[in-house]
C-alpha cells in the first residue's frame, strides 16, 4: 500500500508532474514524498530528535527569564513572571491558532499533492500574524492591560515589573508568531535539523543577553524581557531567510500567495483551534490559579506573593518537562497530516503509536530526573528562604506525580488535530485544563482539609494537578480507542474519507 501513495497524486495534463509540484524541478518535493514510503520508525527518529530538542530549546526562554530574574531579584522576580503569565500565554494562543493551524493545512495539502495550497496556507499565515501582532501590541499599550493584570491577580509588589514585562514583548509579537509559529512549516517541509537550528540560535542569542542585561547591567526585568526579544528577532530572521533565500525547498514564501483567501483562512483557522484552545485554557488556568494562589497564599505562612513565587516555578518547571512531549506531538503531526491526506492508513495507526511510545518514554526520564534532583532544580531560580525552598520541592514531586502518563494525553490529542478532527482535538486539549482542572482547584482546596488535617487549602491546589492528569488521560484513551477501530474501518473500505 506504501507505493500507492504516487497514485493518489492527480497528474498535470501538460507536464505530466504531479499536481503541485515544479514541473522544471520535480525532486524539491523528494523530500516530501518520502513521508509516504520511508521507514516510520527512522522517520519520527529524524523528525523527533530536532523537535523534542527544539522544544526543549524553545520552552528555555521562559526557564532562562526566571532563573536570571530570581538569581537577581529573588523570589519577587519568579511572582512578577507568575503574574504576566497569563497574559503572555493568551498572547501565545493567538499565535498558535495562526501557526499550528497553517501548518497542519499545509500538511494535509502535501499530502494531497497540492504544493500550491501548502504554500498559500504558509503565505496566509505569515499575512494572518502581521495583522494579529499589531492589534496585540495596540491591546497592551492601551488601558486593557491593567484589567488584564487585575483578572490576573497581580498584587503590587509586582503590578509594575508584570506590565513592563508584557508590553515589551508584545511590541515584537511579530517576532514570536514567525520565530515559533512559522517555524514549524520548515519541518513540515522535510527539515526538521534547519528547524531546530532556527530555535537554538534564539536560545543561545536571549541567554547571552539575560545574562548581560539582567546580570551585568541589572536592568532587571526590563533587560529580561529585551533579551527575550532578542532571541526571538534572531529566530524569525533565521525562519523567513529560509523561506525566502534558501533554494530547492519544498516550500517558499511568495508574496503571490500572501493575499488572504477566504477557504484557506477557514480551514486554517479550524486546524489552529485546538492548539488555541489549549492555549486559552492554560491562560484560564492560571488566572484561576493566580487568584486562588493569593486567596490561600494569604492563609499560609510563606504568604502570598511567596506562593505565586514557588507554584509559578512549580508550574514553569512542569511546563518545561512536557515541551519535550510536544515535541513529539508536533514531529509526528506532518507524518500523520501526510499520510492521512494519502489514504495511507496503516502508516497512520503505526505513526501514532510510535509517537506515544517515545512521548512515554521521554515522560519517565523527565519524571526521574525531577524526582532525584529537586533541590539542585530549586536553587537554580534563586529561592533561598528555607521553608519557601521545601515547599517548592513538594510542590515539583506532587505535581508531577503523573508525568509518565501526560505523553499519551498530548500526542492522543494532537493526533485528532493532525488528522483534521479539530472539534476532538479541542474537546481533548481542554479536558485536563478546563473541564477537570479548574473545578478541581476550587473543590480540593476546601475538601482536602476537611477529610485530611494535615493539608492545607494551598496543598490542595498542588494536589488538583496529578488528579486532573488521571482524569484527561483516561478521557483521551477511550476517543483513541474508538479512533483507532474507524482507521480500520476506513482502511478495510467499510467507510469514506470527507473531504478537510
Amino acid at each position: 500500500m506504501e507505493d500507492a501513495s504516487s497514485d493518489l497524486f492527480g497528474a498535470d495534463e501538460t507536464t505530466g508532474a504531479p499536481v503541485g509540484q515544479d514541473p522544471l524541478n520535480p525532486g524539491r518535493d523528494d523530500k516530501v514524498n518520502r513521508m509516504g514510503t520511508d521507514s516510520i520508525p527512522r522517520l519520527i527518529t529524524e523528525f523527533a530528535i530536532p523537535s523534542v530538542v527544539g522544544m526543549v530549546v524553545n520552552g528555555a526562554y521562559n526557564i532562562v527569564d526566571s532563573i536570571f530574574l530570581g538569581q537577581a531579584i529573588g523570589y519577587i522576580g519568579q511572582a512578577t513572571m507568575t503574574a504576566a503569565n497569563p497574559i503572555m500565554i493568551v498572547f501565545m494562543a493567538i499565535s498558535m491558532l495562526i501557526g499550528a493551524g497553517g501548518n497542519a493545512l499545509a500538511a494535509l495539502r502535501l499530502g494531497q499533492g497540492d504544493r500550491i495550497g501548502a504554500e498559500r496556507s504558509l503565505g496566509n499565515t505569515v499575512t494572518l500574524s502581521i495583522i494579529i501582532s499589531v492589534l496585540v501590541a495596540i491591546l497592551a499599550f492601551s488601558p486593557a492591560i491593567n484589567g488584564l493584570l487585575t483578572l490576573s491577580s497581580a498584587t503590587p509588589e509586582v503590578w509594575d515589573g508584570a506590565r513592563v514585562f508584557i508590553q515589551i514583548l508584545s511590541a515584537g509579537f511579530i517576532l514570536q508568531c514567525i520565530g515559533l509559529g512559522v517555524n514549524n512549516f520548515i519541518r513540515t517541509a522535510g527539515a526538521p535539523i534547519r528547524a531546530l537550528l532556527t530555535m537554538v540560535i534564539g536560545t543561545v542569542v536571549c541567554v547571552l543577553f539575560n545574562f548581560l542585561l539582567v546580570m551585568v547591567l541589572g536592568m532587571g526585568v526590563v533587560g529580561s524581557a529585551l533579551a527575550t526579544l532578542a532571541g526571538q528577532a534572531a529566530s524569525c530572521i533565521s525562519v523567513l531567510w529560509y523561506f525566502i533565500f534558501t533554494k530547492n525547498v519544498p516550500l517558499k514564501l511568495h508574496l503571490r500567495y500572501m493575499p488572504l483567501e477566504g477557504r484557506t483562512v477557514r480551514m486554517l483557522l479550524s486546524l489552529g483551534l485546538a492548539s488555541f484552545a489549549m492555549q486559552v485554557g492554560a491562560a484560564i488556568l492560571n488566572l484561576v490559579l493566580n487568584h486562588q494562589l493569593v486567596v490561600y497564599g494569604d492563609m499560609h505562612a510563606i504568604g502570598a506573593e511567596a506562593a505565586l513565587a514557588s507554584i509559578g516555578v512549580g508550574q514553569r518547571i512542569g511546563m518545561f518537562t512536557v515541551f519535550p512531549l510536544i515535541g513529539v506531538a508536533i514531529a509526528i503531526q506532518p507524518l500523520l497530516g501526510y499520510n492521512y491526506g494519502a489514504h495511507l492508513f496503516d502508516r497512520v495507526r503505526k505513526t501514532l503509536w510510535y509517537g506515544i511510545a517515545g512521548a512515554t518514554i521521554i515522560a519517565v526520564f523527565m519524571w526521574a530526573v525531577v524526582h532525584l534532583f529537586p533541590t539542585q532544580i530549586v536553587n537554580l531560580f534563586g529561592l533561598t528562604d528555607p521553608e519557601l525552598h521545601d515547599f517548592t520541592i513538594f510542590v515539583l514531586k506532587v505535581q508531577l506525580m503523573l508525568l509518565p502518563v501526560v505523553g499519551f494525553q498530548i500526542v492522543g490529542s494532537n493526533y485528532f488535530q493532525a488528522t483534521g478532527q479539530p472539534a476532538k482535538s479541542i474537546f481533548l486539549s481542554l479536558t485536563r485544563q478546563i473541564l477537570f482542572l479548574v473545578p478541581l482547584m476550587f473543590v480540593l482546596p476546601v475538601a482536602m482539609p476537611a477529610l485530611f488535617p494535615q493539608y492545607t487549602g494551598l496543598d490542595g491546589l498542588v494536589f488538583a494537578m496529578p488528579v486532573a492528569d488521571f482524569l484527561a488521560t483516561f478521557t483521551t484513551a477511550i476517543f483513541v480507542i474508538i479512533e483507532q477501530r474507524r482507521i480500520n474501518a476506513l482502511e478495510a473500505g467499510e467507510l469514506q474519507l470527507g473531504e478537510f
